[in-house]
């Protein structure tokens, strides 16, 4: 098949990659000639591990290419991926819809015949509507079928995601669409992938139901954690308590800083203003999206009670920047509060991310950049784990502790086990780790 993916961000290339090493014939279109060039040349503009090998492989054996050209690009496709960014709109909170509706404006102008069009990029329940309109308003005399087919990759680990699917949601009712949607996905038969056929609307909704729950969790568990704190109990343990039972399941059940990247914050948000456009109360989403933002504040503000209260001259390190490990995307990273906190509070900040640094400089500044987590350990007063690389896994905590001024650890991630800390001569702060003051008998604490 020939598939055109329009959009060559995170989604689109992954996506694009993926589908021309099962095959298929894939052009990636993008109007942005400096990234179309930087790709030509085998340079990725997003880290995501194994994605350089996967492009290159296919682009060398003739199955993946880049253009800026449109109409070329989508000369005799069978199916066309819209995957366009769809950011919140500044001020409401709404997904910014006009890549999406252009992208489909220019499709049904260059396309030398009719060809599904599929919805990748993240949207709102009612977009493939209007693009089914805009298409049939633009190029009437074609018949138009547009298939909604949300992405559900995780960074970090997206081409296994896509390879290794829990499961294909594909949004058509159009039974010629549903044959080509099963032949893009007719290599992972073998897999045993289910693919899930519902009405467009539907599997809109599906994406954003999905990003909600999960979001949810983060949020439940991180509350947790405060109160494990509190009464003496260990957030970790309640975790692997709750997860063992199949139907809650361990995953998302990590106490941390709160959840950040491309889609959490931004589909939430969306899924909330479409609720509120149909007059239906997301009570429990409204709630994820307050605590997940308090989160991220109160993390700073525990930095600084690990200071002793005052972060006023005091130097920080940080450990990571990016919102999650094995990626560089910084977009709603916790580690944007945590340094604004730090900074109101007149702390000094050194930082380290293994591939972050670049967009940190964009959106945080110039800190205290260093190579490594030993130069980010020197002469600092407190070690902050924001993010749970494997680099940070291991680190030789005796080390850093005779490299520190001052040798606290507060551990975001709950990574270090807190005897081992402190038998490396660290003053230790996880996350929900109550236990060491579990001494204090809990009704005198209720008192």
């Amino acid at each position: 098949m020939k598939i055109t993916m329009i959009g060559s961000g995170y989604v689109g290339l992954v996506s694009g990659a993926c589908l021309s090493d099962f095959g298929h014939d894939v052009v990636c279109v993008d109007k942005d000639a400096g990234k179309i060039k930087a790709l030509e040349a085998g340079r990725m503009p997003i880290f995501e591990p194994g994605l350089d090998q996967l492009v290159a492989s296919n682009v060398k054996a003739g199955r993946l290419s880049f253009t800026t050209d449109l109409k070329a690009g989508i000369a005799g496709a069978d199916a066309v991926f819209i995957a366009v960014g769809t950011p919140s709109r500044r001020g409401d909170g709404h997904a910014d819809l006009s890549y999406v509706f252009a992208a489909a404006k220019e499709i049904a102008q260059a396309a030398d015949k009719p060809c599904v069009v599929v919805t990748k990029s993240t949207v709102p329940v009612g977009t493939g509507d209007k693009v089914e309109a805009i298409l049939k308003e633009t190029r009437p005399n074609f018949q138009w079928a547009v298939v909604s087919n949300p992405e559900f990759l995780r960074e970090g680990a997206a081409i296994g995601d896509f390879k290794r699917p829990d499961r294909i949601v594909v949004g058509t009712e159009d039974d010629h669409a549903q044959e080509v949607m099963r032949e893009v996905y007719r290599p992972l038969y073998l897999n045993a992938a289910p693919i899930l056929f519902t009405g467009r609307r539907t599997a809109e909704l599906i994406k954003y139901a999905a990003n909600a729950f999960l979001a949810t969790k983060i949020s439940f568990i991180n509350e947790l954690a405060d109160l494990a704190e509190q009464v003496g109990a260990d957030v970790k343990d309640v975790s692997r308590g709750i997860g063992l039972d199949n139907r809650i399941g361990s995953k998302f059940l990590h106490a941390g800083p709160g959840y950040g990247g491309s889609c959490f914050p931004k589909d939430t948000l969306a899924l909330l203003k479409t609720a509120e456009d149909y007059g239906v109360p997301l009570r429990i989403v409204h709630s994820t999206v307050e605590a997940n933002d308090l989160r991220k504040t109160a993390m700073g503000h525990k930095v600084v009670e690990a200071l002793g209260g005052s972060a006023k001259g005091k130097r920080v390190g940080l450990l990571g920047l990016t919102f999650k490990p094995n990626t560089d995307d910084m977009r709603d990273a916790p580690s944007l509060e945590i340094v604004r906190v730090l900074r109101e509070a007149g702390a000094e900040i050194a930082a380290y991310d293994p591939e972050g640094v670049e967009q940190a400089r964009a959106m945080l500044g110039e800190l205290d950049y260093k190579a490594n987590a030993h130069e980010v350990a020197k002469d600092a007063d407190v070690l902050v784990l924001v993010t749970e690389w494997d680099a940070f896994r291991a680190l030789d905590l005796k080390r850093l502790a005779g490299a520190m001024r001052s040798p606290v650890l507060v551990d975001l991630r709950n990574v270090y086990n807190p005897a081992e800390a402190e038998k490396a001569g660290m003053t230790y702060f996880g996350i929900g780790r109550g236990v060491a003051g579990a001494e204090a008998p809990l009704e005198q604490k209720v008192a």
